[in-house]
């Protein structure tokens, strides 16, 4: 079992943060706020770290700064938690403590309620290092108070532009990150905007890449290749041909080979490793060879050999949430998160429809973005056949008018999701099922689903 830890690199950062007389009471203050909400299921997983910061701002530097082999910060638009999960799981498997934050609280203050869940009573971190994933807006506040000794920056897409304005100035926020790692930087060369990212690292810290084969491009295409299609679907063009990439012929320390039914081909330093993977959807392989990149960094100094590596990454399970499988009444029932158009994208191409009922639920709380003008990039083509039995949350009809002029076929709309889901789950009693949501759509869903059926604790309030 993976320990949750919090990332730091208090080795490189010199001095401990000094802190007031007052700060042993931060600690205490938030575990007892964590029980309380965790018993009345107010105030969500983040409460205790607002707790603990505004007693103690140092308290998250301060914890980290003793980690001997520092923090790995893991952020970009998509994959960032299933990615932390593989990363985390397989320095476990190679022998590491991890600190982690598992439950997905991806900003400074989310990372500290992770903290003070693991702390003991000292207030000591028992943990080698800490591998924390971090929204791209809240990374940049983080490596302000600990810069990682690794990073590993995933991609850039137009995500919750309410939120973070145009793409490039999400790029220009992963380029802070870039700027503040000590050791190593892992990144995408498929994406230009993240290639382009290795001019903004320091002079002394490594960089690396991971990539595609030519093969693969069509499979995971960039920002520009979405809007390019997108525009040229209509006219009956050639929507699939990749946009050039610039970093495409860069040397990658690990290269996405072949795909197949949870199984992989890599490349490795030029050598072809095989394996075997529990991960669902196509687009968690080549987040496995994200993770091998950054993996292989953290241990450049006693790298395990091919077996070793490769029987760690077969070991990982999906992040909750992220293919997550709950059994309902003896039938599967599949969460799948979306929040974007290459994710929703990549998800629909992963997953057979056949066999299965669909069901989408889409929210636009602050934390899913409320601009779901994306869901009009996105090709639905594939449910045409199998349709949707259930649309529902928030924004259920935008959802579902966008279905209609894909013509896939809707059962059923009801904006309340408590209620939607329950309807969903009772009719084919025993069918497998699986659900498209947003995030705050996945947390309600699984709260919901844990009332009527065992659902594994994320410690994640709703």
């Amino acid at each position: 079992m993976i320990r949750q830890v919090a990332t730091g690199e208090g080795s490189q950062m010199g001095m401990t943060p000094s802190r007031h007389w007052y700060s042993f009471l931060a600690l205490p203050a938030g575990k007892a706020v964590r029980v309380l909400s965790r018993l009345t299921r107010h105030g969500g997983s983040a409460l205790p770290g607002k707790v603990v910061e505004r007693i103690d701002p140092t308290f998250l530097a301060r914890t980290l700064s003793r980690l001997p082999r520092g923090v790995v910060l893991v952020s970009g638009t998509n994959g960032k938690t299933t990615t932390t999960r593989m990363v985390a799981s397989m320095l476990e498997s190679l022998g590491l403590k991890v600190f982690t934050n598992p439950t997905g609280s991806n900003f400074t203050r989310g990372v500290v309620s992770s903290l003070v869940s693991t702390l003991g009573p000292g207030g000591k971190l028992d943990a080698d290092i800490a591998v924390l994933e971090l929204d791209e807006a809240y990374a940049v506040h983080f490596v302000r108070q600990v810069k990682p000794r690794h990073a590993l920056l995933l991609n850039v897409m137009r995500d919750q532009l309410d939120r973070f304005g145009e793409i490039d100035t999400t790029a220009g926020l992963l380029a802070q990150v870039a700027e503040s790692t000590t050791g190593t930087v892992v990144l995408n060369r498929e994406d230009p905007r993240i290639s382009a990212l290795a001019a903004q690292t320091p002079a002394r810290t490594r960089v690396a890449y991971f990539g595609l084969t030519d093969d693969l491009l069509t499979y995971f295409p960039t920002d520009d290749d979405m809007h390019a299609q997108t525009e040229t679907r209509a006219s009956g063009e050639d929507a699939d041909v990749p946009s050039p990439r610039p970093g495409h012929s860069l040397p990658a320390d690990v290269v996405l080979e072949k795909v197949m039914d949870h199984r992989a081909v890599f490349r490795v330093d030029g050598r072809r490793l095989e394996t075997d993977v529990r991960l669902e959807g196509v687009y968690n392989l080549y987040n496995a060879a994200a993770a091998l990149a950054l993996v292989r960094s953290v241990l450049a100094d006693n790298e395990p050999d091919d077996a070793r590596l490769m029987e760690a990454l077969a070991q990982v399970t999906p992040a909750f949430g992220r293919g997550e499988v709950i059994t309902y009444k003896g039938a599967p029932v599949e969460l799948v998160l979306v929040k974007n158009p290459m994710g929703f994208r990549l998800a629909l191409s992963s997953f057979d429809p056949d066999g299965r009922d669909t069901m989408i639920a889409i929210r636009d709380d602050y934390a899913d973005g409320r601009d779901m003008s994306w869901l009009w990039d996105v090709d639905f083509a594939s449910l045409r056949k199998s349709g949707v039995a259930m649309v529902s949350g928030t924004r259920a009809y935008d959802m579902a008018l966008r279905l209609a002029y894909e013509q896939v076929p809707v059962d059923a709309v009801d904006t309340d999701l408590e209620k939607a889901l329950a309807a969903f789950l009772d009719a084919h009693s025993g069918r497998p099922k699986r659900i498209y949501c947003t995030y705050t759509s996945m947390l309600r869903l699984r709260a919901e689903l844990g009332r009527v059926t065992e659902v594994s604790d994320a410690g994640v309030g709703v």
